[in-house]
């Protein structure tokens, strides 16, 4: 695959463009049609939320400083935010499952040391591995769902930045050149 070309901003600070002054005047207006030069906004459910508010404000400045802070990636952005969000809780969700589960063994260990009775240990522990086996299917279920939602954070990852990766792309490299008005004529066009 071949390299995109750099954006106007990185040929003007770098100065050594092999382009005309009209390539990069063309190359510049063709950027900014790119632009809704509106701001990206946060929505109502993203400022409600802790963690995906945080995830906006962070997103929000990167694309400040790379000049991509556009409206067109506001939706997407929002719902990256949210599920950022979402798989933060289950995470925390497993953890708590996880202490549980723990906390579970140390208290079994102290009980059975306690009970007299061989029966009453054994039905104890077949207890015991029933509640710690739906913990287990619970964590499991937790880690799916971590997984799709990691899943499509990833998802939109790569399509955010092949998005505005494709809108640089999208810009012809050079200035297409307008016919010899001679060759029209000669040719019938004109």
């Amino acid at each position: 695959m071949p390299t995109p070309t750099k954006p106007f901003k990185v040929l003007s600070t770098e100065k050594k463009s092999h382009r005309t002054k009209a390539e990069l005047k063309k190359r510049e207006e063709e950027e900014q049609s790119l632009s809704t030069d509106i701001e990206l906004k946060e929505r109502k459910e993203i400022k409600q939320n802790k963690i995906a508010h945080k995830e906006f404000k962070r997103i929000e400045k990167l694309l400040k400083n790379i000049d991509k802070n556009d409206a067109i990636y506001e939706a997407v952005i929002n719902r990256y935010c949210l599920l950022q969000a979402e798989c933060y809780d289950l995470e925390e969700r497993r953890e708590e499952f996880y202490k549980l589960v723990f906390e579970l063994k140390e208290e079994s260990k102290e009980l059975t040391d306690k009970m007299d009775y061989d029966e009453d240990v054994m039905t104890y522990k077949l207890e015991y591995a029933k509640a710690i086996d739906k913990i287990m299917s619970s964590m499991l279920s937790i880690d799916k769902q971590i997984q799709s939602k990691r899943k499509m954070l990833l998802d939109i990852e790569k399509e955010n930045v092949m998005t505005i990766a494709s809108a640089l792309r999208s810009i012809p490299k050079k200035q297409e050149k307008d016919d010899n008005p001679l060759l029209k004529v000669l040719r019938g066009e004109a």
